[in-house]
């Protein structure tokens, strides 16, 4: 699985793996592809240094990259506090209530909420970058639109390619504008934050809007087939994420979770605004469903959202609390039916991507070379 794109980053399959666990990412790297550590969850830079660290030992000397969620417009002086602020009493009220309701146990007195979605203020992410650039990252992704101009230059003196996620030709036209290198074109299909175009009608729009920049296909792609047909329409290489969530070097500290994600079916996932506020692909849990629900108050704007049930999604993971408990995944999650090696879907990924090929060889008339 060749392209231009993959043999400039000196990849031997056009595979690129986001992931949140910096074990995945290197085994993604390790058995060909490129993997990207997701970044939004360091809010403590020595965090991410050390598990980059850990990354960049386990790689194997393979390239990497980072991905992270940064807005292309500062906005000065908001803190946190200050954000925190804006969050309506009763829409804390109404947390309350659901955590209630399903028997929810508080976190021990003085323990840490876990996560907490700031990855999206300007301080935190630029100081995730300082870390990052003092590795050697090949790629740097941003999920949130283009980054800061300054941030593209900075990327680019340190010989880092820009990619950055679109959901319509129109988004990938911009990036272009701004001087990103490499378009993730994203379908309604894909799990976390997405647009309402499927993959089949977004990929080769964004190919066609951006050319000659190379295009990944992201979204609905779990298979080497998939993987085929998303370069046929034109990209140098697929973006796959929820994927590599059951895999066996993955760690969602939840095997209530992973057996969710396995039992789960295409059907099984909804676009809400339940998790940030902005509409992401997730598995349907009670817990969507009553965000969603037109007689309840209703999501708030990104980021009042992701800090308002941050606590909440700790609770819910930790204590594993089956009705609410759910995670961003796109509808590829029907083919996730069992825990495997990152090699083992590496392997089945260039299996897939060979029998397509052969299969479209012969419907043309032509031997496979």
């Amino acid at each position: 699985m060749e392209t231009e794109l993959s043999r400039e980053l000196g990849i031997e399959h056009a595979i690129f793996g986001f992931t949140p666990f910096p074990a995945v990412a290197a085994a993604i790297s390790r058995a060909g592809g490129f993997g990207v550590l997701g970044a939004v969850r360091y809010t403590d830079p020595q965090e991410l240094a050390r598990d980059l660290d850990r990354l960049d030992k386990l790689a194997d000397g393979k390239p990497y990259g980072l991905d992270v969620v940064m807005p292309a417009k500062k906005v000065e002086g908001v803190t946190e506090a200050d954000v925190e602020a804006m969050i309506p009493d009763a829409h804390r009220g109404f947390v309350q209530e659901l955590l209630t309701r399903y028997g929810v146990p508080e976190l021990a007195e003085g323990e840490a909420s876990g996560w907490r979605i700031t990855g999206w203020m300007e301080e935190v992410a630029r100081n995730q970058l300082d870390v990052a650039f003092g590795y050697p990252i090949k790629l740097l992704a941003n999920a949130l639109g283009s980054p800061p101009a300054d941030v593209i230059e900075r990327a680019h003196a340190h010989g880092v390619l820009v990619a950055a996620l679109a959901g319509s030709a129109e988004h990938a036209r911009r990036h272009a504008a701004a001087g990103i290198d490499v378009v993730v074109a994203q379908g309604y299909e894909a799990g976390g934050h997405t647009g309402e175009i499927g993959s089949m009608v977004l990929v080769p729009e964004v190919v066609e809007a951006v050319a000659p920049l190379p295009v990944l296909a992201a979204g609905g792609i779990g298979s080497g087939e998939q993987a085929a047909a998303g370069l046929a329409l034109g990209a140098q290489g697929i973006w796959l994420g929820s994927l590599w969530l059951t895999t066996e070097e993955a760690d969602l500290h939840s095997p209530a979770l992973t057996r969710k994600l396995l039992a789960a079916g295409s059907g099984d996932t909804v676009r809400s605004r339940a998790l940030t506020g902005k509409p992401a692909r997730q598995l349907r849990t009670a817990w969507t469903d009553a965000w969603d629900d037109p007689a309840g108050l209703g999501t708030l704007p990104m980021p009042l959202q992701g800090l308002l049930v941050a606590e909440a999604v700790s609770r819910i993971q930790k204590y594993e609390v089956g009705e609410l408990l759910g995670t961003p995944v796109g509808q590829i999650v029907g083919r996730m039916t069992s825990e495997r090696s990152v090699q083992a879907v590496v392997d089945d990924l260039t299996r897939g991507f060979e029998r397509a090929v052969t299969r479209i060889n012969r419907i043309a008339g032509r031997s496979a070379t």
